[in-house]
């Protein structure tokens, strides 16, 4: 089949799946992160009061996904959809109509628990489940919805913060999260519960069978991939964080560096397509060992350049790891363990990312009141990803002869 035909075939379930990860941008950091200064001031935080309340409802989120991610697996996506759409709609609202900082950490945790975590967490789990012979291409597909909600979503609204209060911003965001409803209900008309797919040779993980969470847990690479998993989350997060206070050290304009942000989501873009079509060509474990490779040279543009072209030849690299990630590790678990219990699964490691994404910003912050400034971080962090490159080389060849 070819791939223009396989998304005329396929393109209600690809739209569906893409919908989720579209909405899911509402609580991600690129959009949470725009309100950061009219947040503080309205609730009298500083910078540290604020992150801190971000991490708390971060952390929570990442372990109610251990147990909400499972639900994939039980329910019809159309359901389970609805459900985390609304969500988000009350969520955003929450976030317009609150008046105590102190029910701040709630709102956090259910912004990312509802768009983080769920609704990006379902939009992939489904491409996962319904495509075989298709499935990077699919998950690719389907990831341009998350893709297109960073590049669309922080610039909009800051256009509209010049014009409107911010509270009425998030009614706006619920507005379209509620709009998004129908849409999505439409779209997955038609679609079949999890018990009612067939099991197929194409989707058996290894040793041909369908392998449980608590085998997975059981099981070595589950364990290798987790700082894989965690580390891009955490460290990924932290530099859109701090992206104003980087620019001040790094004696740029911070509309400078968020200028070249839309030609780091064009190369994970493509990076999502080209690894799309690799996997579905050559399989995930082939490829998977050295997919954060090119983070080691990211990382070390962001310590050494000095230049705003260095920091772009670093966003280059940086776009190819995220948008590998995107698309080979969803893909990854389904090839390894199967797809009968890929929700229970994945939720793991959406719950792994979700607490690096935690984690990144309060460390790094950490450091920084500690006096170790970004640029020697990043020196650090470049290390880490190289020990990660390297675990995942000697751990992922044995699964490569049993696959």
């Amino acid at each position: 089949m070819g791939f223009a035909r396989f998304l005329i075939d396929n393109a209600r379930w690809l739209a569906a799946g893409a919908l989720l990860t579209f909405m899911s941008g509402f609580g991600q950091t690129f959009f949470i992160s725009i309100f950061a200064g009219e947040i503080r001031s309205e609730f009298g935080l500083s910078h540290g009061e604020w992150g801190a309340i971000y991490a708390l409802g971060t952390t929570a989120s990442a372990i109610v996904m251990i147990w909400a991610g499972g639900l994939a697996d039980r329910l019809r996506a159309r359901v389970l959809g609805t459900a985390v759409l609304f969500g988000i709609v009350a969520a955003c609202l929450f976030m317009a109509l609150n008046p105590y900082a102190a029910l701040l950490p709630l709102v956090i945790f259910a912004l990312r628990l509802t768009g983080q975590g769920m609704a990006s967490h379902l939009g992939v789990v489904v491409m996962s489940r319904w495509f075989a012979k298709m499935r990077g291409r699919a998950i690719a597909t389907a990831s341009l919805g998350f893709s297109f909600a960073e590049v669309t979503l922080p610039i909009g609204f800051v256009l509209l913060m010049g014009f409107m209060d911010w509270r009425l911003l998030w009614f706006a965001a619920a507005l379209i999260a509620v709009l998004g409803v129908p849409v999505l209900r439409r779209l997955l008309k038609s679609e079949r519960s999890p018990g009612d797919m067939v099991e197929t040779a194409e989707n058996l993980g290894l040793d041909e069978r369908h392998w449980t969470r608590n085998e997975a847990l059981r099981h070595r690479v589950f364990w290798v991939m987790v700082p894989a998993v965690l580390g891009l989350s955490a460290f990924g997060t932290a530099f859109f964080f701090h992206q104003v206070h980087y620019a001040k050290t790094m004696g740029l304009s911070h509309l400078s560096l968020v200028a070249s942000f839309p030609f780091y989501t064009a190369v994970s873009v493509g990076a999502m397509a080209a690894y799309g079509w690799a996997l579905d060509k050559f399989g995930a474990t082939r490829l998977l060992p050295f997919y954060e490779l090119p983070l080691v040279a990211a990382f070390l543009c962001f310590a050494f350049g000095t230049e705003l072209s260095v920091i772009w030849i670093g966003l280059l690299f940086f776009g190819l790891s995220t948008g590998a990630n995107a698309t080979l590790v969803p893909a990854f678990w389904a090839e390894i363990y199967g797809t009968r219990h890929i929700g229970s699964i994945k939720a793991l490691a959406a719950a792994v990312m979700v607490l690096g994404s935690a984690i990144g910003p309060g460390l790094t912050g950490i450091l920084i009141d500690w006096g170790v400034g970004l640029q020697t971080q990043y020196i650090g962090v470049a290390l880490f990803f190289l020990a990660v490159t390297v675990l995942l080389i000697r751990s992922i060849r044995g699964v490569n002869a049993r696959a």
